[in-house]
């Protein structure tokens, strides 16, 4: 479906190298034509199990928390219906280990935890987790799956930093990070017919693809478009692509300021629209709220930019500030400053030369560091050394 494809770009890997894969995943389009009865489909090999259980990131807390909890009970007795060596559960939310330590306990087989975001920290610090009972049963349950589980995957090294912090062993841990997708997001994907249609012309635009929601701190571009008319820079625009909790929050503020550079696109649910509109880029961004766990954020929109051959603007210090500074990929933006943000964008325009040298180093990066392959083979030695670990022992 629409959205990131970790799950499903590991698991046909993992099918390819000769392993039966059993997927247990949510229908969260569902609008009653699947009705609220689990069904199945195979997908690249993929045995998938779906229940229905509408979702969509303009929920309020609560609608979330009710999906997720849906999702978690109800799946208890389905994964633990599928006998296999050994269950795999990947968060966010942190209530998907729910199910994972179910089958894990009840089928004895080892439990190998993936954490994609720091929980519950991240929706601590958001505000969305406020009750000290909600935060004691969330921090034990996180506690609980650690210490249950064989091996945890974290995908940057902040979030390896913090599972540590949570009292694990390093050697517990292996930091995977997402991959970029090398064939669909590419230099040489035409973006002609998005950048007309958009009416982008012959403007530098700056490109946003993903959630609009209240992690993504999108008003942050705002500040940037509102500081860029105050200096009469009229040929920069941006494009903001997507949908979320925040979109006409964002759409009401740009008409009501007169942010004439802001362009909102989407929600088109086809990666190819994705990938013309990364080519139609001349910058793409990859912007977050200011929020230290949100630092270790390892988001997808980065590493299909850099699959994409774009130079990329963060505004997140730590591990995505390194990659782009460190291997001349982009540049990086003082958090909630719009004074530097348009200054770099500025520069970017004014050097069209380092513009194509930042992109090629990004095509460069995604290919050397970030390929999906490379990820896949290293999830398949962690399974390898689990199993066989989990076999000494019987």
């Amino acid at each position: 479906m629409f959205g990131g494809t970790r799950s499903y770009e590991m698991a046909r890997r993992l099918v390819a190298a000769g392993h039966q894969v059993c997927m247990v995943t949510a229908f969260t389009d569902n609008n009653g034509e699947k009705g609220n009865s689990w069904f199945t489909t195979r997908e690249a090999g993929i045995e998938v199990h779906w229940l229905p259980v509408p979702y969509d990131n303009k929920m309020s807390y609560g609608q979330r928390l009710s999906a997720f909890f849906k999702f978690a009970i109800n799946s208890m007795r389905k994964t633990c219906s599928l006998k296999g060596d050994i269950v795999f559960a990947t968060s966010t939310p942190l209530t998907i280990a729910i199910p994972g330590l179910y089958a894990s306990w009840r089928n004895r087989i080892p439990l190998i935890f993936e954490v994609r975001d720091l929980w519950p920290e991240a929706p601590i610090q958001m505000g969305a987790l406020k009750s000290p009972f909600t935060i004691a049963v969330a921090k034990w349950l996180e506690k609980t799956t650690y210490r249950a589980s064989a091996h945890i995957v974290a995908l940057t090294p902040g979030m390896e930093r913090g599972v540590r912090e949570s009292g694990v062993s390093a050697k517990k841990i292996t930091v995977i990070p997402n991959g970029s997708d090398l064939s669909l997001f590419s230099p040489q994907v035409d973006g002609s017919v998005v950048k007309e249609d958009l009416g982008i012309g012959d403007r530098f635009a700056l490109v946003y693809f993903g959630a609009m929601g209240p992690a993504n701190g999108l008003n942050f571009v705002l500040d940037a478009a509102a500081e860029l008319i105050r200096r009469n820079e009229n040929e920069i625009v941006f494009v903001l692509h997507g949908d979320g909790k925040e979109r006409d929050s964002l759409e009401e503020r740009a008409q009501r300021e007169g942010l004439n550079n802001l362009i909102f696109s989407g929600p088109v649910d086809e990666k190819n629209y994705v990938a013309q509109l990364a080519s139609a880029a001349d910058v793409c961004m990859t912007i977050y709220r200011n929020l230290p766990v949100l630092y270790t954020c390892s988001p997808n929109k980065m590493f299909d930019s850099f699959s994409a051959g774009k130079p990329v603007l963060t505004n997140m210090p730590g591990w995505l500030q390194g990659l782009v500074e460190k291997n001349r990929a982009g540049v990086f933006v003082e958090p909630d400053n719009p004074v530097d943000f348009a200054d770099k964008i500025v520069f970017l325009k004014q050097n069209p030369g380092l513009c194509r040298e930042f992109g090629a180093n990004s095509r460069k990066l995604a290919e050397r560091e970030f390929s999906r392959d490379i990820q896949a083979e290293n999830l398949l030695a962690v399974i390898k050394n689990v199993k066989e670990a989990f076999g000494k022992n019987q």
